[in-house]
């Protein structure tokens, strides 16, 4: 917990405290679910969590923003963003029924209000949010063929709206379709740890 306090220690009480249940709920979870390697549980914070609020560091939501977590997985990264913006409102989707449950769990234990959650696939999804968010399930080109059709051409925030993926590597060529709409931001510049040295916040204007 004390790095994301690190990087953002403008968190409220609230915040703290439902970020710091985090650790011990998913370990209880992963004892009976393998939703994250036991080498990354003890990494859980770095790796997952303030892995997820580093789209918090590309933008700041406003308030009544709709936002769509496509392969939610364990809940990243719409659990950790939740949580930073409670003004929001989040839907977390995947196909992975037991995923759902885990997911489904965290949100009635924490009490996230904003956080709604569905076991599907995005091809079946009709609503329209202000961004789709995601953990790589997919190469970029795909990923926004899939999800193109939720992106809301209501315009709320100070970005326009689109995707925004977290991922890392060498993405030149999967940038190609995308040419003056998308734009790359470095983790490395908002964090220090080596860990995110080639991670990246991938932002696509759909």
């Amino acid at each position: 917990m004390e790095i994301i306090l690190k990087y953002f220690s403008q968190l409220e009480a609230e915040q703290r405290d439902k970020l710091s249940q985090l650790e011990p709920l998913y370990r209880v979870w992963n004892d009976k679910i393998n939703l994250i390697s036991r080498k990354d549980m003890d990494g859980l914070y770095e790796k997952h969590i303030l892995h997820s609020l580093s789209i918090a560091k590309v933008i700041r939501f406003k308030p009544g923003s709709r936002i769509l977590d496509v392969g939610t997985g364990g809940g990243f990264p719409g659990i950790p963003l939740a949580i930073y913006f409670p003004d929001c409102e989040f839907h977390l989707i995947d196909s992975i029924g037991k995923k759902i449950t885990v997911v489904q769990d965290l949100v009635n234990v924490l009490n996230l209000r904003n956080v709604k959650t569905f076991q599907t696939r995005v091809e079946q999804v009709k609503d329209k949010y202000d961004f789709i968010v995601s953990r790589a399930v997919t190469r970029l080109p795909e990923f926004v063929k899939w999800t193109g059709k939720n992106v809301s051409p209501v315009q709320r925030n100070a970005m326009p709206n689109g995707v925004l993926y977290l991922k890392g590597g060498d993405l030149e060529n999967e940038l190609l379709p995308f040419r003056n709409r998308s734009f790359v931001f470095d983790l490395s510049a908002y964090f220090s740890e080596p860990w995110f040295e080639t991670k990246k916040v991938v932002y696509v204007v759909v």
